[in-house]
């Protein structure tokens, strides 16, 4: 039986996941099939913001409890890395400078959204 991780890489590998660089002409093209391929590995759900952190464990927790919230913020980390990864690799050298500084998926993600939902709305305007 393959591992998430095993899954994951096959996905990456298979020829419908290079996507279209996004150049900041193409953004609610660019956003869905980026959405697509996070769902597909796993790790969409870093992007949500109603996302709560995870607890760190009672101080009177077993020794299991405190493996298990240890293994889930691992996990957490580990997708919030392949997130900010795939999202960074398909950006134009442009956008690649001016996001690289952002730590956070979901900071680069709402900043995207703001930015270029906000012009749309303005365009659609007149």
């Amino acid at each position: 039986m393959a591992t998430e991780a095993t899954t994951a890489f096959k996905v990456m590998n298979q020829e419908f996941v290079k996507l279209d660089q996004f150049d900041s002409t193409n953004f609610n093209r660019w956003k869905d099939k980026m959405l697509l391929l996070l769902i597909v590995l796993n790790v969409a759900y870093v992007l949500d913001p109603n996302l709560q952190p995870l607890e760190d464990p009672a101080p009177d927790a077993t020794p299991e409890e405190i493996a298990k919230v240890a293994e889930l913020k691992k996990k957490r980390e580990e997708d919030k890395f392949t997130c900010h990864g795939h999202i960074l690799n398909t950006f134009s050298d442009r956008l690649y400078d001016l996001y690289m500084s952002m730590q956070s998926p979901m900071e680069i993600w709402k900043a995207l959204e703001e930015k270029y939902n906000t012009e749309r709305q303005g365009t659609d305007k007149f």
